[in-house]
Order: C-alpha cells, then structure tokens, then sequence
C-alpha cells in the first residue's frame, strides 16, 4: 500500500520536495476540467512532482452531460497528454475520471440518467485505453453504489472511491481518498491510498 495526495490549482504552489520528505509517494495531479480547461498548475505540479521523484497519475474532472461531452474531453486529455509528453509509462499511477457532481452543476443542467453517466464513463475510458493509457473512475462511494452502474463497464476498469473515513466499503476499490484533511507544509490536500 502506497501514500499519496491529490491536488489541483486549489492547493496553491507545492512545495514537492516537502511532499516528498512526508514520505509521501505518489501523487494525482488534476490536467483540467469540463470542456479544454486545463489546469493552472498542471505544468509547474507535473514538473515538480517528477523531480522531487514521485509516481504520478492524473485526473480530470468531467463536466459532461452525455456521450459527446465525455468524447470532447478525451480528446483534450490526450491532446495535452500528447502536447506535454506523458507518455503511459510516466503515469505509473494511470489516468482517471472524475465523475462526481460536486458543485452541482449536472443537476443545474439537468442530471444524466445513470444509463448515460455510466456511458459517459465508458466512453472516456475507451478512448484513453485505445491511446495506450490505464484509465479508471474517481467517484464517491454513493455514486459508485447508485449512479455508476459499475457492472456494465468492463470488468478490468480500476475505480478510485472517495469515503472520507476509518474503511474503505467499495471491494473493487484500486485507490482510496480517506480523507480532505491531509496536511502537509500547512496545506490541506485529500490523503489517499493506493492497492498494490
């Protein structure tokens, strides 16, 4: 079992070698969010976390409200994976979509059905895995028992479950997010664990 951290443009600068003292080990950096919105800090994160000597992998949170949604941002992620560089094998930590709901904004839009979140899923995944890339699902524990209608996806997809507490209750689960109160260096990141 491996430690890490997820951040984003909202944890500020990183100081990654503090990170790296922590002995934390790998780190989840978001590329962007809905429709070709790329990260503030994606550059400097992934620069950082690479030199300080962490595993990486990356995450990117899915504003999309159905299939050619999720389609546009597959095609932003490899296109900025391409621009960048990452090749597969320096995202030893994979890829992962973020379908959650967080600040309301598919239910302001109206809620994809679960049939459709579920399709959405599997067409970003699709489309990574065709390009050479590990990608799995970031969800909340909730989601992943009553949105995600998880046994229609295939069954080597990885999941990331977020539940903030003592256990983790997904079985599939291939990383967990514990917790929203890790810190490190005075900052507040989400803690999580990786299965090996």
């Amino acid at each position: 079992m491996q430690k890490g951290i997820d951040v984003s443009e909202n944890n500020g600068r990183v100081n990654w070698q503090i990170v790296k003292n922590k002995d934390i080990e790998f780190a989840i950096i978001r590329l962007g969010y809905g429709s070709g919105h790329l990260d503030g800090e994606f550059y400097r994160n992934v620069n950082g976390a690479l030199a300080a000597g962490l595993k990486i992998g990356i995450y990117y949170y899915s504003y999309a409200l159905n299939i050619y949604g999720a389609r546009k941002e597959a095609e932003f992620v490899l296109q900025t994976l391409k621009d960048s560089g990452l090749k597969p094998e320096r995202l030893e930590c994979g890829i992962w979509y973020d379908m959650e709901d967080a600040d309301g904004f598919k239910e302001r839009h109206g809620m994809p059905s679960n049939s459709e979140i579920t399709a959405m899923c599997s067409r970003f995944i699709s489309d990574l895995n065709a390009a050479g890339y590990s990608c799995g699902i970031y969800a909340s524990l909730d989601w992943l028992e009553n949105k995600i209608e998880t046994h229609r996806l295939a069954k080597y997809v990885p999941y990331w479950c977020a539940q903030w507490g003592s256990s983790c209750d997904w079985p599939r689960a291939k990383m967990w997010q514990y917790t929203d109160g890790y810190y490190v260096d005075g900052k507040e990141f989400d803690g999580n664990l990786y299965f090996d």
